[in-house]
């Protein structure tokens, strides 16, 4: 596969993440595997403190709100992350398959794609929002219990965040592509979770109301759209004489693309809330509320393989677009490997130890540890087949990612309508739980047909085997030492630090490891040993 020419470099604008003149030559697969890794090191860090203050947050919220009140709260960030995600039209994706394959800078063509990219969901963001608020008053019963002014005003005030929600979203995009990934981290993963439980924090202690906390919790998004305003202009070269009227091939390009993304993206970005919502609306806001804080330690489990998504999809599209499949490949069963050693040993001790988990949220969500199990054996699947969805996307194919991601929702609300009103939070988790295995596989039989190359290898699954039995031993030690709740989980995470200092000890571990951080630093032949990878060039395979 052939890429078209692009104009020359402008002299005053620094390049993106990557090295331009870099990015037109022959690549392979041990060098991509050593840049995956450098930026997913970023990425890393940055879901690290993200699952930490994502943490304090549900903290905040259940301790300060109670089952009901953070009932109503969950259903209201349900509300603007649904809409908004649908809102998006899929051009967030859009923009990060597209803007890697551009030419930033004053004489550049990538500023030609904002237009296109941020027109049409900032007018369906307005449209829409502003019908919600007009709604609000008849919307307010149908999703919380006790509705009453105040559960109207929460209602309209989440549907207004809606263009402010989308605005961030595209703009957060657009800094994935145009910077180094440590500017995204430090807006996507540390202003907006720090700020967001900072002022939700002190909403709770002023006030107490729901509606004062979930101000708190959008204005974050205000600091961030600015912040990656400042950040994005130099680089595009916007307000420095980069072209912004788009040609008229820009806008089918772009959208041939980002439309079918449309709908998988407000699946993908509604998670835990679709859930949230139907548990609400179904079993009543004090169940939403228990299954909204189960969601929360799910999805932080899954920050690490978001990290490396973040840091390596603008990678991915660039080898993909320039058919370099092996090296794209590669890059893939390296992060899918890093993300099973850093998020199986979370779900496997949340599966065991779920009760031990919800109490720290207080006694009344104990009744989600049930549903925590499903849910983390679930998510066992989605980690342990990768960022297939990316692969998917950043090749193009939004197609058959939204055939996914529809099967897979198909599922879990079929499910969640039979089962929630009998079972409530278990219901809702073993609905959530189907649908995420069916989405992951059918992702993961797409991608493996599209790229044509091996997507798992001998290391992954290694890993896979050691990480179950190293997390197995010590949580087996743990529930016959103290049960499932805090004690017992104190022993089996005690169990596994010892183990992991006396592993660290061992010359294979640390040869390993010396490999690891020489291919962090940029030693060469580290990511050869790493990965298994040949040098040969993959261009036009």
């Amino acid at each position: 596969m052939t890429t078209r020419a692009r104009p020359a470099a402008d002299p005053t604008v620094a390049e993106p993440a990557a090295d331009a003149a870099a990015d037109e030559q022959p690549t392979d697969g041990p060098t991509e595997a050593r840049r995956s890794a450098r930026s997913g090191l970023a990425g890393l860090a940055g879901a690290a403190t993200n699952g930490l203050f994502g943490f304090l947050l549900a903290v905040v919220i259940t301790r300060g709100y109670g089952t009901v009140g953070s009932g109503a709260f969950f259903t209201a960030v349900g509300v603007v992350t649904v809409t908004a995600a649908g809102c998006t039209l899929g051009a967030e994706t859009g923009l990060i398959w597209t803007l890697p394959r551009r030419r930033p800078g004053r004489r550049g063509d990538a500023a030609r794609v904002l237009p296109v990219a941020f027109l049409p969901p900032l007018v369906a963001a307005v449209v829409v929002g502003g019908a919600g608020v007009l709604a609000a008053g008849a919307l307010a019963p149908r999703l919380l219990d006790t509705p009453g002014a105040s559960g109207s005003a929460l209602v309209a005030v989440s549907f207004a965040a809606v263009p402010l929600a989308v605005a961030m979203t595209l703009l957060l995009a657009v800094l994935r592509c145009v910077r180094p990934i440590r500017a995204y981290v430090g807006v996507q993963s540390v202003l907006v979770p720090v700020a967001r439980t900072v002022l939700v924090g002190a909403a709770a202690v002023v006030s107490g109301g729901v509606l004062a906390g979930m101000v708190g919790w959008l204005v974050p998004a205000a600091f961030a759209i600015l912040v990656s305003l400042a950040l994005v202009a130099g680089p595009l070269g916007v307000g420095r004489g980069a072209a912004l009227r788009p040609e008229r091939g820009d806008w089918s390009a772009f959208w041939r693309f980002a439309l079918p993304r449309a709908a998988s993206a407000a699946i993908d970005a509604s998670a835990v809330w679709v859930g949230v919502l139907l548990t609400s609306v179904l079993a009543g806001q004090a169940d939403a509320g228990v299954f909204g804080a189960v969601g929360r330690y799910v999805l932080a489990g899954q920050l690490a393989m978001q990290g490396l998504r973040v840091a390596v999809s603008p990678q991915l599209s660039r080898l993909l677009g320039r058919g370099e499949l092996a090296a794209a490949a590669a890059v893939h069963r390296q992060m899918t490997t890093w993300a099973l050693v850093l998020s199986w040993p979370i779900y496997l001790l949340l599966a065991v130890f779920g009760l031990a988990f919800l109490q720290l949220f207080g006694p009344e969500f104990t009744a989600g540890a049930t549903a925590m199990t499903v849910l983390a054996l679930a998510m066992l699947v989605n980690t342990g087949v990768g960022n297939v969805q990316s692969l998917l996307l950043m090749g193009g194919r939004s197609g058959l990612h939204l055939a996914a991601t529809v099967a897979g929702l198909l599922v879990t609300v079929s499910l969640g309508w039979w089962l929630i009103p009998e079972y409530g939070v278990t219901g809702a988790a073993v609905a959530w739980a189907a649908g995420i295995a069916t989405e992951n596989l059918t992702a993961f039989g797409c991608a493996r047909a599209v790229i044509g190359q091996p997507l798992g290898d001998v290391t992954l699954a290694r890993a896979a085997a050691g990480v179950v039995v190293a997390v197995g031993i010590a949580a087996l030690v743990g529930v016959l030492a103290g049960g499932r709740g805090i004690s017992g989980l104190l022993v089996a995470l005690s169990v596994l630090a010892a183990g992991c200092v006396g592993l660290v000890t061992l010359p294979p571990v640390r040869r390993r490891l010396g490999v690891t951080m020489r291919q962090l630093r940029d030693g060469q032949g580290a990511a050869s040993a790493a990965t298994g990878v040949t040098a040969a060039s993959t261009r036009g395979r």
